[in-house]
């Protein structure tokens, strides 16, 4: 089971993965994974063994795996956003009864930037994601909190700090904590989801540097990192600072992690995502031919901080260079589609260090009477 940052990419439809075995993949389709590593891993200037047991590779910043795609043949790389003072002025607060954020970071040389290496492994994933039905088979669940836009009104950026778990999850299992950006509805829906998730196919769906065109700029974190510590029941909370912010300048999407402008996923890429029609935080799990997981540190929310995961001190902007606005109770709505296995609540403002804050989660089980 392995907890880690993660990025998701979404376009029109969700995506959901699933284990695959050696013996899906033909003599000939291996040969054919074996030369698309060559075209995606970069030659690196330095590679760093982690003690988790995956590659990190440092590569030329304007070399990246981002830039292969054919969307980004001409894009002008953005090295910092325009915004990039005002993430470091606010910092991050922890109070006492909190444990430091710890993401396994590198140090790479200046103008080059981490790279979590590509795996045989993870293309065989990935290959089994794109021709295999699974939605026939997966049961998801989410519980959430989340904000759609009024005629006239649109958002621009989110934010939150999350607790950070490491709910139980078999090797058919996966549950995690983010926020998003979603714009469309249908053929025409776009989405970003970034956060923390625990799973037991080790790496599922379109995560991180699989999903194409996130370019990465910040030297030493990196997507698809480990997070080395997590928040304990009803004692030590490790949190995790996140945001995803459209910068005013080249309507790029960054994403921030404790208070770190890790890199974007350019405007390029989306065809509908100039703005964002929805927002939102909470959980999610999936579930294939299983019980579904725990979600957050599978307890229901009870205002108790140090029970329930939690995101506190979020936002949102409804213009490019607005302050960070707290969710007004009434305008907030609570989603959750499994009552008897998750549970989401809404605060609203609360003293600090939460300010407007929410808890979700759950024990998970045969939710619903689905497996």
């Amino acid at each position: 089971m392995i907890n880690m940052m993660f990025l998701l990419i979404l376009f029109s439809t969700t995506v959901i993965s699933h284990r695959v075995d050696d013996s899906d993949i033909t003599l000939k389709e291996d040969f054919e994974l074996e030369k698309h590593l060559k075209l995606i891993n970069k030659p690196p200037i330095k590679s760093i063994h982690t003690e988790f047991g995956y590659i990190v590779d440092c590569v030329d910043i304007k070399k990246q795996p981002a830039f292969d795609h054919p969307l980004l043949k001409n894009h002008k790389l953005q090295t910092r956003p325009s915004f990039y003072s005002k993430i470091e002025d606010r910092g991050v607060n922890i109070s006492s009864t909190k444990t430091s954020f710890e993401l396994n970071k590198v140090n790479c040389p200046k103008g080059f930037v981490p790279i979590r290496r590509t795996t045989k492994e993870d293309l065989k994933r990935t290959k089994s994601f794109l021709n295999y039905n699974i939605l026939a088979t997966a049961t998801t669940h989410k519980a959430e909190v989340f904000l759609k836009y009024i005629t006239g009104d649109n958002y621009y950026g989110i934010m939150g700090t999350t607790s950070v778990y490491n709910p139980r999850c078999s090797i058919a299992q996966a549950s995690s904590s983010n926020i998003y950006v979603r714009n469309g509805e249908g053929g025409t829906f776009n989405q970003i989801l970034v956060g923390w998730h625990s799973d037991g196919f080790v790496r599922t769906g379109c995560y991180n540097l699989q999903c194409r065109g996130f370019v990465q700029i910040h030297s030493q974190y990196h997507i698809g990192a480990v997070v080395s510590k997590t928040s304990v029941y009803g004692g030590d909370m490790v949190e995790m600072p996140i945001s995803i912010v459209q910068d005013e300048r080249s309507k790029n999407w960054w994403i921030t992690i404790n208070g770190k402008a890790v890199g974007y996923y350019p405007q390029a890429l989306f065809n509908n995502l100039k703005t964002a029609n929805q927002v939102g935080w909470g959980g999610a799990t999936i579930a294939v031919g299983a019980p579904s997981p725990q979600m957050g540190s599978g307890s229901f929310p009870d205002r108790n901080f140090e029970h329930a995961c939690y995101f506190k001190n979020i936002g949102y902007k409804n213009e490019t260079n607005s302050p960070y606005y707290g969710p007004d109770q009434y305008a907030a709505h609570i989603y959750h589609d499994a009552p008897e296995c998750f549970g989401v609540d809404y605060y609203g403002k609360q003293k600090s260090p939460y300010g407007y804050s929410l808890q979700f989660g759950g024990p998970g089980g045969r939710c619903g009477g689905y497996f």
